[in-house]
């Protein structure tokens, strides 16, 4: 694709996590064009993340629904959009994590849209499907040079040993990677029908910063009570699992690779060589959260119930974006070192109170217990006392913007 022309591009779902990623890159790669952003803006999204775009002139946001058929086809009669990008997805699980669990969590985006998609299944489809289903039919109408899905490697299931290829079948085993599979059948029976020039990625698992963890502290912290924060880390199932990790910038990166050197019909996977198991995964960042190796790190592991489908290893042969020049460039410690570095320096910006005052202010507001605090930089240690029990357990409080 000529990228040297002044194009248009839309980005769908453009104010959450990887979405504001690709917004800001696009930006920062091609000044000359024009980048509209449609966003819900729901629980996982905020405008916040596109600060360092929000007041350029090549730069339009809207607020709308991918299902909208009426605002979907009003905006492509206004605007002349050359390029697309949906990353708009129902992905959303509620979260119910502990303060090391939550750290965890921040860090990079693990597979659980799949448990809140058993619940509500037809959601699902709605969204991920029927979305998709209305913005390809308008941007085929439109004359789109380039339309890319943003999809998933769960759509090829698990495999223990084989790494998946592009041509592998897809054997999706819950809601939400079945609504991912569908939606990629939607965009692909537009490809062969009418030749639209749609292209699919599928990416391991994606971490950095401007994850949603301002929605998750906004939403979980009023309900929380001092009785049910604890310190462990909560692994489903065994923690024999493993996941492969990439960093959101090597992501973007992949997809502006598929737009510039892409050939339109195709599906390129995007995927990293890092795999550790989750187990391990907890176990080395356990140290790194508290500072110092605990005498019993295993204590600050808690093993729960698995979900109803869980998948070993998501393995993914990347050998077909590699021939285009495409290579992951980010280590995962210097992921983690940069992830950390930007939610600190994005907490500096806010001015924000920490957690740390939060917590200190429901612990000494509730009945029959005591509180010892002990500062170690990065969070509150807090032993309390519960007066039924004379049992004194320790919970962890972490400051935001110091996570690393």
């Amino acid at each position: 694709m000529n990228c040297i022309e002044r194009q248009t591009v839309l980005v769908t779902g453009g104010a959450g996590f990887i979405g504001s990623h690709l917004v800001c890159s696009l930006a920062l790669r091609f000044p000359h064009w024009r980048i509209i952003n449609v966003d819900k803006l729901q629980y996982c999204s905020s405008l916040k993340n596109l600060s360092s775009v929000e007041d350029s002139s090549s730069y339009t946001f809207l607020q709308g629904d991918v299902c909208d058929a009426l605002f979907i086809d009003g905006l492509f009669r206004r605007e002349k959009i050359h390029v697309v990008f949906h990353c708009a997805a129902e992905t959303h699980v509620a979260l119910h994590f502990n303060s090391l669990g939550f750290f965890l969590s921040q860090l990079f985006l693990m597979h659980l849209s799949a448990e809140r998609s058993f619940s509500t299944p037809l959601h699902f489809m709605q969204v991920n499907v029927e979305g998709t289903r209305v913005l390809v039919r308008a941007a085929l109408q439109a004359g789109v040079q380039r339309f890319i899905y943003i999809s998933t490697d769960e759509v090829y299931g698990e495999s223990l040993q084989q790494a998946f290829h592009e041509s592998c079948p897809k054997r999706p085993t819950n809601p939400y990677s079945r609504s991912k599979a569908a939606a990629e059948s939607v965009v692909m029976s537009f490809w062969r029908k009418h030749q639209f020039p749609a292209l699919i990625t599928r990416s391991s698992n994606v971490y950095g910063p401007r994850q949603h963890h301002e929605k998750v502290w906004e939403h979980q912290l009023p309900a929380a009570s001092p009785l049910e924060l604890r310190a462990s880390v909560t692994i489903q199932g065994s923690g024999l699992q493993s996941r492969h990790f990439l960093f959101v910038s090597d992501v973007v990166e992949g997809f502006l690779t598929v737009l510039q050197k892409g050939i339109v019909g195709q599906v390129y996977n995007i995927g990293s060589s890092f795999e550790i198991p989750i187990l391990q995964l907890a176990q080395d960042l356990v140290p790194m959260v508290l500072g110092s190796s605990p005498e019993a790190p295993d204590d600050w592991v808690e093993f729960v119930e698995d979900r109803p489908v869980l998948e070993l290893r998501y393995p993914l042969d990347s050998g077909k974006l590699q021939s285009l020049g495409w290579r992951p460039r980010v280590s995962w410690s210097e992921g983690i070192r940069r992830t950390g570095k930007a939610e600190h320096d994005h907490t500096v910006v806010r001015g924000e109170p920490s957690l740390l005052a939060i917590e200190q202010r429901e612990l000494a507001g509730a009945p029959g217990i005591h509180s010892l605090s002990v500062n170690r930089g990065m969070l509150q240690i807090c032993w309390i006392k519960l007066q039924q029990k004379n049992v004194w357990s320790k919970i962890l409080i972490f400051r935001t913007g110091a996570l690393l």
